[in-house]
């Protein structure tokens, strides 16, 4: 956390949470590999929750932080292309540094990969990857070459059109963003034959981004329940995540707009339970062990969405060599894979994600915060607005 900046505590402890519930998600998917190779029971595939979820809840809050933390960026000169700035430094550098790494491991080991690794003779498909542009795989998935950068494709889309909406302040944004993508999930569901990137970013999953800008502004409107209310929400919202899991138990992943009914409606429900007071370094400081790891782990949980594949799969193959897998019965084995996980986010978060962000917002925002975006004058007729 940034020296003198608040936070609301609960946020980046749903942020942890979100990450945690991806990479527990694919632990699962790894303990049953193990098991197909006899190192262990087989899993029961119920699941508590559904884990893949945490997509979900990344995207609501995704839609919160960026309304929420850009407020005196609404009309201000210069504000479109801070955000933007920021918003490449804090998303790009990582996502190419683990692709470029899942490329050397596609030529090297190309048969560790799978499809993915047909993406390799595809310089279109991995270029359009790196830019965030949605492609499909040779069996049609809409994938990049590293399959987690999905979801960036949708989180790029939602910083262009929130960009194009600063300049209306913020219930204008928030405006805006609702109608643009609430007429393309609809154009998407009325016209299925629109081109490929459209068709992806039409999909409903999108609609919890709205649903998260929909709770920044109404906190900014005076939302701001107190603790009893907040528990009752959050109590809501685990409910109805639980409820999901046992509707969709052996279906796999939700599609179309059950996704967003299902599991960004309780999402959102988290969030709005998240919204607390804010604290700031010194507060945060001053807090109990515990939920000072888990804030960490929130500024990590990009880390962690990002590398947690590479320390699964090594830890994976680690406990097989070492003839742990069997030993561990399949939760001990999963519980380290999670957190070999853990530790390799906080280290990458620390020592390559913040150097990187940091390095090169200063080159695409030079100054910092010594130029602060000043907000734009009254316009005063006949004279252009300045934006």
């Amino acid at each position: 956390m940034v020296e003198g900046a608040v936070i609301l505590i609960a946020v980046q402890i749903l942020r942890a949470a979100a990450a945690l519930m991806v990479a527990w998600h694919h632990v699962r998917h790894e303990a049953g590999l193990l098991a197909e190779r006899g190192a262990g029971p087989a899993l029961d595939p119920g699941a508590l929750l559904p884990w893949w979820g945490g997509v979900d809840l990344f995207f609501v809050i995704s839609g919160f932080v960026i309304v929420h933390a850009s407020g005196r960026l609404f009309g201000a000169r210069g504000g479109r292309a801070r955000f933007l700035a920021h918003r490449i430094a804090r998303v790009v550098p990582l996502y190419w540094l683990v692709s470029l790494l899942y490329l050397a491991l596609a030529l090297a080991r190309p048969d560790l990969l799978g499809d993915a690794a047909a993406l390799v003779h595809d310089p279109d498909a991995i270029l359009a990857g790196f830019l965030f542009w949605p492609a499909a795989r040779p069996d049609g998935t809409v994938q990049p070459l590293y399959g987690l950068g999905w979801t960036l494709n949708y989180e790029a889309f939602f910083y262009g059109l929130f960009a194009f909406g600063l300049g209306l302040g913020q219930r204008g944004a928030v405006a805006w963003l609702a109608l643009a993508l609430t007429l393309l999930v609809t154009a998407g569901a009325l016209a299925p034959g629109m081109p490929l990137p459209v068709r992806f970013w039409a999909n409903p999953i999108v609609l919890e981004f709205v649903l998260g800008a929909g709770l920044a502004l109404a906190r900014r409107e005076g939302f701001q329940p107190g603790l009893p209310y907040r528990l009752g929400l959050a109590a809501l919202g685990l409910l109805g995540l639980a409820v999901a899991a046992r509707l969709l138990a052996g279906t796999g992943e939700a599609d179309g707009f059950l996704r967003p009914l299902l599991i960004g409606v309780p999402a959102a429900l988290l969030v709005a339970a998240a919204l607390g007071p804010e604290r700031n370094a010194a507060q945060v400081a001053a807090l109990p062990a515990p939920v000072r790891g888990l804030v960490i782990l929130g500024d990590a949980s990009y880390a962690l969405y990002l590398v947690h594949p590479f320390a699964l799969r090594l830890v994976r193959e680690g406990l097989l060599r070492l003839g742990l897998a069997s030993a561990l019965h399949p939760w001990g084995g999963m519980v380290v894979m999670l957190a070999a996980s853990v530790v390799a986010a906080v280290l990458v978060h620390r020592y390559v994600e913040r150097p990187l962000t940091r390095t090169l917002r200063a080159r695409l925002d030079p100054g910092g915060t010594q130029n602060r975006v000043r907000p734009a004058p009254a316009p005063v007729p006949p004279g252009p607005r300045a934006d």
